[in-house]
């Protein structure tokens, strides 16, 4: 962890600590909730208002969340109010959520000096502004392929949270509990903060460095250090994949020893689960980003278009092309209101439709099942 802001932020007076929370359409409620409760307990406990908090619109109006329940806001970043720190709260479909006039605002919070923050997929948002450039930050891992790609100046991380200089982002989830438990420490102690986890039934709080937990690197591999490295290695290389023989040799091991690996814990070959990554990249950039299907295919690996949209029909099932206008389709349905997103019958139904823009959308057998072995595939090609 650098040295930072965020652990010289006031920690006495009669004032309380001013949190701005400012909520993106489309916004993961339990990545609020985990945010603002610790702040609840610790006035709760202490008997004192050590923090004031404030949930913010880009209008004023009701913001709603991904699971279709609207939240209404104190007040619009159009009020001029003062704060400590700023939160940016994402959650689905981030890139297409927000605008100039959320960004803008921001970059006049940090001239101002206020401490930046973001949960979820927040980061997005502050990087937009050009508010992350030259900063650590993490993010949901959902988002991270995008981010990584349209701001180069970012330095993303696979961290559960990150705290740079006056900058604070965390992933989703129940992450952002940590990370506000973490402030709360080195603002008010650490004895409060563990009061506030034993009032939330929580055993720790985890620290910044540990890692999030990406889909299909699984706790098993834990228990397999050398299955773990070969992971992480193809992780980082999408762009350029690695050959297995050369794989093998980082970790110290055979290609035998790492097929048998690969069978016995993934029930898959090495190249078949090192396609499964390119191809769930692939499928973040195609519906979170506007590069070409061309680009797209060469980021993640692929000697040509075809050979890209062979794979990616064989495996998702649609080819690229339709991947990404069944996603700007929808967009375009929603946006001009369409009967069919207004008859929809429930919320839950709502949500899932909203969803149809996320890479994990349907992505369940995909993710985890094993692909087929006959009919081999040049992975590296």
């Amino acid at each position: 962890m650098r040295e930072n802001a965020v652990s010289q932020e006031k920690t006495v007076g009669k004032e309380p600590y001013r949190v701005g929370f400012l909520l993106i359409n489309n916004f993961t409620l339990v990545a609020l909730a985990s945010a603002i409760d610790p702040l609840r307990m610790a006035n709760q406990l202490t008997s004192k208002e050590l923090y004031a908090w404030q949930l913010l619109s880009r209008d004023g109006q009701a913001v709603k969340a991904s699971d279709g329940i609207s939240i209404s806001p104190d007040g619009s970043i159009e009020e001029r109010k003062a704060f400590d720190i700023v939160i940016v709260v994402g959650g689905v479909d981030i890139t297409r959520s927000f605008g100039s006039k959320e960004v803008h605002w921001l970059q006049v919070q940090a001239q101002k000096k206020v401490l930046l923050g973001a949960v979820c997929t927040g980061a997005y948002v502050l990087a937009s502004g050009g508010l992350l450039d030259g900063y650590n930050c993490s993010a949901h891992w959902e988002c991270l392929a995008s981010l990584q790609e349209r701001f180069p100046r970012v330095q993303c991380t696979n961290h559960l949270y990150t705290l740079d200089r006056d900058r604070m982002t965390c992933t989703g989830g129940s992450v952002p509990m940590d990370m506000m438990l973490s402030m709360i420490t080195r603002q008010h102690g650490k004895a409060l903060a563990n009061a506030i986890c034993d009032m939330f039934v929580c055993d720790r709080v985890r620290p910044d460095n540990e890692t999030q937990r990406t889909p299909l690197r699984r706790l098993l591999v834990t228990a397999q250090p050398k299955l773990a490295e070969v992971t992480e290695l193809m992780d980082a290389n999408i762009e350029e994949p690695i050959e297995l023989e050369e794989l093998a040799s980082f970790v110290g091991i055979s290609r035998r020893q790492l097929e048998r690996l690969f069978l016995k814990h993934f029930n898959c070959t090495p190249s078949r689960y090192y396609l499964k990554l390119r191809l769930d990249r692939a499928r973040q950039l195609l519906k979170q980003t506007t590069y070409s299907i061309i680009e797209v295919a060469s980021m993640c690996g692929f000697v040509s278009a075809p050979h890209f949209s062979r794979c990616y029909r064989k495996y998702i099932g649609v080819s690229p092309k339709e991947e990404r206008a069944a996603v700007w389709s929808f967009k375009r349905l929603e946006s001009t209101g369409g009967a069919a997103v207004e008859a929809l019958p429930s919320s839950s139904n709502a949500a899932l439709r909203l969803a149809q823009a996320e890479p994990s959308y349907g992505a369940v057998s995909f993710m985890f099942d094993p692909l087929p072995f006959g009919d081999a595939v040049a992975a590296s090609g």
